[in-house]
């Protein structure tokens, strides 16, 4: 896997064409090592969005997932209908009971997204909690799900419970700048005001902070960036600035597959940041490159909406590409 490696100051990620096998075999390899993930987000049943978004990239990298459903929808927001369930704080720590009756509730990660109901965010602290205490090695990743674009489509109340309760137990924080910007109360309009909001949040004690999108290069908005931030000490990180091509279109779940890859990146490469987000940033490229042809066919995006159906993320077509991510990814060391 030493092929895979990127390059300080010019690119990274992508693995050239003539290593892909080679790196295809390694990652289906049995390696004997125990990697078993506990992931609490949302489910869709036609469709991906949260946990269908994340179970199966994990899998195919050889994660064991254990797997919660917070909400258990038909289909993901985009549709016109939507029907389905939502579990109680009473239901999750009804599962989690079982999981501790029977001594099945150790795990090497945590990964939590989607909670649309703040008493059963408070359950998930106290599993994270009990979980941590087991397995005090465990890496916790957190995506605190609220918003995007300006808004909430989350309840507020769930932001003090994340910042307060759930961030600062956080090995790997992934919001986008909405996100950022309530948690911290900054206002942030500049890369210096992300980098600034970013080490508050390393304050709080999360050791590594992905920023996975919502700043731009310019008005033209042609290259959106993607930040990176790893405290090295006691003020002192590393941080690094990513450029992600903004492609046409919206799509529904790609945060949470770059979740569940950062999740296999940074245990595959012992926490090398810059390896472990150039190889997410590359397989969602190839990912939406597969979903676009497949929502637009023909059309001119200038001309042509796709339906929700039509631009569901190409999932199980792109595994090739969340396998050996094959697309050079730009990057410049900040700090």
């Amino acid at each position: 896997m030493e092929k895979c490696a990127a390059k300080n100051g010019k690119r990274g990620g992508g693995l050239p064409e003539t290593t892909q096998n080679a790196c295809l075999e390694a990652l289906t390899r049995d390696q004997g090592e125990v990697t078993r993930v506990l992931s609490i987000q949302s489910h869709v049943v036609s469709g991906y969005a949260g946990n269908k978004c994340a179970i199966f990239p994990l899998q195919i990298h050889g994660f064991e997932v254990d797997f919660i459903n917070s909400v258990q929808f038909s289909n993901h927001t985009a549709y016109k209908h939507i029907t389905g369930q939502r579990l109680t704080e009473t239901e999750l720590s009804e599962l989690f009971e079982g999981l501790k009756l029977n001594e099945i509730d150790h795990y090497s990660h945590v990964l939590t997204g989607y909670c649309g109901n703040p008493t059963f965010l408070l359950k998930i602290v106290d599993i994270v909690t009990a979980v941590k205490k087991k397995n005090p090695g465990l890496l916790f990743v957190c995506d605190p799900v609220l918003g995007d674009n300006g808004s909430y489509y989350t309840p507020k109340e769930l932001m003090p419970i994340y910042r307060d309760k759930l961030i600062p137990m956080a090995d790997v924080l992934t919001p986008n700048v909405f996100e950022l910007q309530e948690i911290t109360g900054r206002k942030i309009e500049s890369e210096a005001d992300c980098l600034e909001a970013i080490r508050e949040m390393h304050r709080k004690g999360v050791k590594i902070v992905v920023v996975t999108s919502g700043m731009f290069d310019s008005a033209e908005k042609k290259i959106m960036h993607c930040y990176a931030s790893v405290k090295e000490g006691e003020d002192e990180f590393q941080q690094y600035r990513f450029e992600i091509p903004v492609l046409h279109g919206r799509f529904v779940g790609t945060g949470d597959v770059f979740a569940s890859l950062l999740v296999v990146w940074i245990h595959t490469y012992n926490n090398d940041i810059v390896k472990a987000v150039s190889n997410v940033i590359s397989s969602i490229h190839g990912l939406l490159a597969r979903t676009i042809k497949h929502a637009y066919g023909d059309n001119s995006p200038e001309s042509f909406t796709p339906s929700a159906a039509q631009a569901e993320l190409r999932l199980i077509q792109s595994r090739v590409d969340l396998l050996a991510p094959s697309i050079p990814v730009n990057y410049s060391k900040l700090s």
